[in-house]
């Protein structure tokens, strides 16, 4: 089905995340729904396919709509194509209006929507590319939470997982633009806590290392810094996280209300299931 009302949806399903199902995490009361922005690949697709394989209806927002069809089409009846810019504020408030319009409520929202590019020296970085990885990085969560907000607030709660990285703690070579983003994204995870909690609004990062993700080969390409020499066998697969994500959605998340949430750490992935 394709509706239009600003932007464009389809309903679709499938199953298949990586790693043991743990369906009470989801399911603790009615069906839940979830946004997740950036869902047409990587980390996105990988945690809309979790989230649909425990019984969620997801709302899957990217700017590549060809790609978000031909995933709303696998995972079935309770998927919604949203094709949606996150540096736009307009346009993310018009797919949370609809996700809810369809679905009747936002239970968890997923700012998983990012770029890493300029990869540069810091004298050879564009000012205009600088400043465009921040309106998606930083203003895209920065609109997903305000869009998700006022909803999350009105029906008693919600949760806002947002995807951050150890860049946020740390300069890493080449990668001005891409830290600078994550540290305010980081900043903006505890802001919605300190305000939200109160509300019912739960708000957690997820830090979860290399990722053997598209991003990965621009970094690769790239040649600057340790990272882009490791090999992909390194990288864990975008279903990890995925998985992870589902996990801190449910009630294991209220520990790390605020935090950003290490998947280097052992006993954290122990907790969620996850290998070692």
């Amino acid at each position: 089905m394709r509706v239009s009302a600003g932007p464009r949806l389809r309903c679709c399903r499938e199953t298949g995340p990586y790693g043991p199902q743990r369906k009470e995490h989801l399911s603790e009361g009615s069906r839940k729904t979830v946004l997740i922005t950036g869902a047409s690949r990587g980390i996105g697709a990988a945690t809309a396919r979790a989230f649909a394989a425990q019984g969620a209806q997801v709302a899957l927002v990217a700017r590549s709509s060809g790609a978000l069809s031909d995933l709303a089409g696998a995972l079935g009846s309770a998927a919604l194509a949203i094709p949606c810019d996150v540096s736009r504020y307009r346009e993310v408030a018009a797919a949370v209006e609809v996700a809810v319009r369809t679905f009747g409520r936002l239970d968890v929202l997923v700012n998983n929507a990012g770029v890493i590019d300029p990869i540069a020296p810091f004298g050879d970085t564009d000012p205009e590319a600088w400043a465009k990885t921040q309106e998606i990085n930083v203003n895209g969560v920065y609109h997903g939470m305000r869009a998700a907000w006022d909803v999350m607030a009105e029906q008693g709660g919600g949760t806002i997982l947002t995807v951050s990285s150890g860049a946020a703690s740390r300069p890493l070579e080449g990668w001005s633009a891409y830290c600078a983003s994550k540290a305010a994204a980081a900043m903006l995870t505890r802001s919605a806590d300190l305000e939200g909690r109160a509300l019912g609004i739960r708000a957690i990062g997820l830090s979860p290392g290399t990722v053997d993700t598209d991003m990965q080969g621009d970094i690769r390409a790239s040649g600057i810094g340790a990272i882009s020499q490791m090999d992909r066998s390194e990288h864990i697969s975008p279903d990890w996280p995925a998985q992870a994500l589902v996990w801190l959605a449910g009630s294991g998340g209220d520990a790390f209300l605020g935090q950003e949430v290490s998947l280097r750490d052992a006993s954290i992935r122990a907790a969620m299931g996850l290998g070692t």
